[in-house]
């Protein structure tokens, strides 16, 4: 191969196929239609003398070599991108790229229609995809390059995954006004005890369990509760809250967004539980990619609303 001749724009298709494992959405992270793409790739076939991906139903599975070589060609395009981007010329109105986050629907719901509407506000260039966490592991999408950032509870990370703590997400019980245990309670700030564990309860759980931090924290206190549902979706909880008699413990952000207008009666817990704190992850080769640099900043502030007082929140 006449590395001379070598188009290096194959390596960034290369890499968005590694990433995306489809022709049409590597496309759309590189800017080129799936037939070029697909041409793109016959070229490195050719060059490399190896088939590098074969389908498998509508997913392109990467063979060994192909394997075998991301690693370094991710590590070079990162060091190119980081040594042809001038941090003091960086304007992030010039900005044409597509970030990939990963989190919860709750930052679904409350954070990403502001970070759209931030970036249409800063370039037209930019665009977002936002993965649900069941999507997969953290750990392993940022190190395969499938992620830009995640922001999630408190997770174990190897010393190359960076970490900015956001905010504090203490629990509030939220329950519909009109269900009858909470008559005579309309103007309680503390959800009483019995009350508490009389109620049928639901949870959200990306992995179906039907235990939580809060059942941790209430078995200390002697009591147990009932839980009947569980559901990968706070925003389906908060609905099957307002028209149930069922309760639920949600981020007091998430409570307090929703309450004014689902028919939600919202009390503080009435023992203490532990209140995660939620923090932004992204990988080290990540830190200085100025584009990166100004995402991370811009999540830090409008992150910056969700801050509570956690003491004040627990009860």
């Amino acid at each position: 191969m006449n590395f001379a001749a070598f188009d290096l724009n194959l390596l960034r298709v290369f890499d968005a196929l590694m990433r995306e494992r489809s022709a049409t959405r590597a496309g759309e992270q590189v800017g080129l239609s799936q037939p070029a793409v697909s041409a793109a790739l016959n070229r490195l076939r050719d060059l490399l003398d190896d088939k590098l991906f074969v389908r498998q139903g509508n997913e392109m599975v990467p063979t060994p070599r192909a394997e075998s070589i991301w690693p370094g060609i991710r590590d070079a395009l990162s060091s190119l991108e980081r040594l042809l981007t001038s941090e003091k010329l960086f304007d992030p109105r010039s900005l044409v790229r597509s970030f990939t986050l990963m989190g919860a629907d709750f930052f679904a719901t409350l954070l990403v229609p502001r970070l759209i509407n931030r970036f249409a506000e800063v370039s037209a260039g930019l665009s977002l995809r936002f993965l649900d966490t069941a999507r997969g592991d953290v750990q392993r999408l940022l190190s395969d390059d499938a992620i830009d950032m995640a922001l999630e509870r408190p997770l174990e990370m190897p010393d190359w995954v960076s970490i900015e703590p956001l905010f504090t997400a203490p629990f509030k019980v939220i329950v519909a006004r009109d269900n009858p245990l909470l008559k005579g309670l309309e103007n309680e700030v503390t959800l009483p005890i019995d009350v508490f564990c009389a109620l049928h309860w639901a949870l959200r759980s990306s992995d179906g369990s039907m235990r939580g931090p809060v059942d941790e924290a209430l078995e200390k206190t002697g009591r147990s509760r009932r839980v009947v549902l569980a559901v990968p979706h706070f925003a389906t909880l908060v609905t099957c809250i307002s028209c149930s008699r069922m309760a639920a413990a949600v981020p007091a952000q998430f409570a307090a967004a929703f309450a004014t207008f689902s028919n939600l009666q919202v009390y503080d817990l009435p023992f203490i539980t532990p209140a995660p704190d939620i923090k932004l992850y992204w990988h080290n080769r990540r830190t200085r990619d100025p584009a990166h640099a100004w995402l991370r900043k811009e999540l830090v502030e409008l992150c910056r609303p969700f801050k509570v007082d956690v003491q004040a929140a627990a009860f």
